[in-house]
């Protein structure tokens, strides 16, 4: 994995070099995938700003994250884009750190019962289609860098970056592999988490272990999209992103600098 090391995040790395289907690989410093920026360093600013060309931050928090956090440091960077995509349904300060998991956890277990972290999943493409389809143009049409990220970077980070290198031709086990790559840093992870009043109660209320993010739930999802909607491609298309859409995600993540 192509981690990045930051003073201020933990979970941040570049998905350049994984392998596609065509005997190819993704570019480097066109997509990002991190946990919450609310800390960064000025030295991690520049690090992301200026070595590594950032220009867009997708953020997929809820508006109630946004208010508790309160401003990050990239927010007065002028030159970088915020847009705001938030994958679960507004709900008060429901989030998928704090209390959405226990609101929506019967339906999460009726999405797939076998795994209700993947009907969890399942969920994000049932309430929020506009939002997914929304940040992976917000993604194709970045100047430079895009970075995506939620709370941990695990859950609808995981999510939002499988369906854009699934669409971009990514090789399934390497989708797999850079979702459960989190598993590596989890505890540094839930360190920062329980530093915030926002997520501290729902993370010290399970186990660090409860929390990893498990290969298999990723490959579930994955097969799931496939069985129900026909596979990444078909669900996209049914929801506006169509052809010309997929071919400029996929040049935007995979053609050469």
């Amino acid at each position: 994995m192509a981690w990045i090391d930051l003073e201020g995040a933990v979970n941040a790395r570049d998905l350049g070099g994984l392998p596609t289907a065509g005997g190819g690989q993704t570019a480097f410093r066109r997509l990002l995938r991190s946990d919450n920026l609310q800390e960064l360093t000025p030295s991690d600013i520049t690090a992301l700003v200026n070595d590594i060309g950032l220009t867009t931050v997708v953020d997929l928090r809820s508006t109630g994250e946004l208010k508790s956090e309160g401003p990050a440091p990239l927010d007065s960077v002028d030159s970088v884009l915020h847009v705001h995509r938030p994958v679960l349904p507004e709900a008060g300060t429901a989030t998928d750190a704090v209390d959405a998991l226990l609101v929506r956890s019967e339906r999460d277990k009726d999405w797939y019962p076998a795994d209700p972290t993947c009907g969890h999943y399942l969920g994000y493409l049932e309430d929020r289609p506009d939002q997914i389809v929304a940040a992976l143009r917000d993604i194709t049409a970045s100047e430079g860098a895009a970075i995506v990220h939620c709370a941990a970077g695990k859950d609808r980070t995981g999510v939002l970056v499988a369906l854009a290198l699934t669409a971009a031709g990514v090789r399934p086990q390497a989708v797999v592999d850079d979702y459960a790559a989190t598993g590596e840093r989890i505890g540094a992870v839930l360190d920062r988490l329980r530093r915030s009043p926002t997520y501290s109660d729902d993370v010290n209320s399970k186990t660090a272990d409860s929390q990893r993010p498990r290969a298999e739930t990723m490959a579930m999802f994955l097969s799931e999209v496939d069985a129900r909607y026909g596979g990444v491609e078909p669900w996209l298309a049914g929801h506006g992103f169509g052809a010309d859409d997929l071919a400029g995600l996929r040049s935007r993540l995979t053609a050469s600098l």
